[in-house]
């Protein structure tokens, strides 16, 4: 790894894609430093995120972890939720992830370059902290990471990771934890939308960033793992994937899926079965009808509309 420039990979792409289970098994390469979804951090530490727990399982305000972390990054003299609310709107304002093409153009406003110093200064904290080599953060928001570029002393490291928007509908179908329920016509909206961006992120930079679709890690996850941990200037040899199997541990992830609580024995299998059961007929109707285009550039079968036409009319 490089002394110079900490190495960031960004994860991008619409939620329920993964991230946060590729995420975990890179936290256990050592050096490696799973902070979850970063963007959240204030707002759930200081605001009214959807929820104020580390990954593991205490308060963020009282985490050894992030606890120090925040600590070190608030500005001298500033009060912590003066500068949460500050954060969170500066996020709202200038970095949503239809503003991601601004970014990329170069469009650095003031809000944006102060933005940018400020991820450096936690960036550099969280280094100091953790003693990590490298961080991994699962955001999901593109036109964060569109600012990476522009963080002092850090290397960024993007991976636009999809998953079929089926799947993604079926998961927000489903109410869990903190986690809210959305619509399959919401969701695929946002998929659309999100992916669009994340595309146009490592078109942007090619030689630093990585496509991966979600089934095809859950096929090979130990090939791809290596695959990642080289993107980010570490040693495959340390790969923690065994066949499909791997032993997680308490993380300190900001947010995510609420399955980052588990910790243990991890098993790696494919879920494809669960929602072509259970998604409506009349929900794959709508997501194929909204995806189809991107979902033929990322290589996903149309196949089975025909029946689930057939199944909507006829329960209609």
């Amino acid at each position: 790894m490089t002394n110079s420039a900490l190495p960031v990979l960004s994860i991008n792409g619409w939620c329920r894609n993964g991230s946060t289970l590729i995420g975990n098994l890179l936290n256990e390469v050592p050096g490696f430093f799973h902070v979850g979804e970063l963007h959240f951090l204030w707002k759930n530490a200081y605001g009214n995120g959807s929820n104020d727990r580390c990954g593991c399982g205490a308060r963020l305000v009282e985490c050894p972890i992030w606890s120090r972390v925040l600590a070190a990054e608030l500005p001298a003299g500033a009060s912590a939720e003066a500068h949460a609310r500050d954060m969170v709107r500066r996020q709202v304002a200038v970095l949503r992830t239809r503003q991601t093409w601004s970014v990329l153009r170069g469009d650095l406003s003031e809000a944006r370059r102060a933005h940018a110093a400020t991820m450096a200064r936690l960036y550099r904290a969280i280094a100091e902290v953790t003693g990590c080599k490298a961080i991994i953060d699962s955001t999901k928001i593109p036109g964060e990471a569109a600012l990476l570029p522009h963080v002092e002393g850090i290397a960024p490291r993007f991976l636009h990771l999809v998953r079929d928007p089926r799947a993604t509908a079926h998961s927000w179908s489903r109410q869990k934890d903190y986690a809210y329920v959305m619509s399959a016509t919401r969701s695929t909206a946002y998929w659309v939308g999100f992916n669009l961006a994340s595309q146009a992120l490592i078109r942007r930079y090619p030689d630093a960033s990585m496509f991966l679709r979600y089934e095809d890690f859950i096929r090979e996850p130990a090939r791809v793992l290596d695959r990642l941990i080289a993107l980010c200037g570490g040693d495959p040899a340390a790969n923690p994937v065994s066949g499909r199997t791997a032993e997680l541990r308490p993380n300190h992830t900001v947010t995510g899926n609420p399955d980052r609580f588990r910790s243990g024995t991890t098993l790696i299998r494919p879920d494809d079965a669960a929602w072509q059961s259970e998604l409506s007929a009349r929900a794959q109707l709508a997501t194929v009808a909204l995806a189809w285009p991107l979902m033929k550039r990322y290589g996903y079968p149309l196949g089975g509309v025909a029946a689930a036409k057939e199944r909507a009319w006829t329960s209609g």
